[in-house]
C-alpha cells in the first residue's frame, strides 16, 4: 500500500481525482468533489469514504476505495468542524430545504394551478433525492 491522505473526515469537502479507462491502457482523470459523509474500516487495506455531491437536482454518492490504484489522488478542499462520525442525516437535511423553498415561493403569491404543478415537481424532486444513488468505485469492469 503506498502512502494516501490518511487524515481524512466526515465533513471535508474533498476533490477526489480518478482515473478512468478510455481504451486498453489509456486512462484520464475524472474528477468528483463533494463532502465526506462517513469513513469506514479505519486505515486497514479495505476502508471506504462515502462521498455526496448533488450533480443537477439529484443527489449522487460514491464510494470509494481509500487504497485504490484507481484513485490517482485525494484533495481537502474545505474542512468543516461535525460532530458526529457519520453524516447520513445530510441527506434528509436538503429535501427538507427543498420544501422550505417551495413554502417560500408560494408565500410569494401565483396562481392556484401554477402552485400545484409546482409542489407536484418539488414533491417528486424530494422523494428522488431521499433515495440517493450509490455509486461504487474501484477498479472498471473486465471487458
Amino acid at each position: 500500500m503506498r502512502g494516501k491522505n490518511l487524515d481524512l473526515r466526515p465533513g471535508d469537502t474533498v476533490r477526489v481525482s480518478q482515473k478512468i479507462e478510455e481504451e486498453k491502457g489509456k486512462y484520464r482523470l475524472q474528477v468528483f468533489e463533494g463532502l465526506v459523509l462517513a469513513r469506514k474500516h479505519g486505515t486497514e487495506a479495505g476502508a471506504t469514504f462515502t462521498v455526496r455531491r448533488v450533480l443537477s437536482g439529484v443527489g449522487v454518492e460514491k464510494i470509494f476505495p481509500l487504497y485504490s490504484p484507481m484513485i490517482d489522488k485525494i484533495e481537502i478542499v474545505k474542512r468543516s468542524r461535525v460532530r458526529r462520525a457519520k453524516l447520513y442525516y445530510i441527506r434528509d437535511k436538503v429535501a427538507r430545504e427543498a420544501r422550505r423553498q417551495l413554502r417560500r415561493t408560494r408565500l410569494m403569491g401565483g396562481s392556484a394551478a401554477a402552485e400545484e404543478k409546482l409542489e407536484a415537481v418539488a414533491e417528486r424532486d424530494v422523494r428522488e433525492e431521499a433515495e440517493p444513488v450509490a455509486v461504487e468505485a474501484g477498479t472498471p469492469e473486465q471487458k
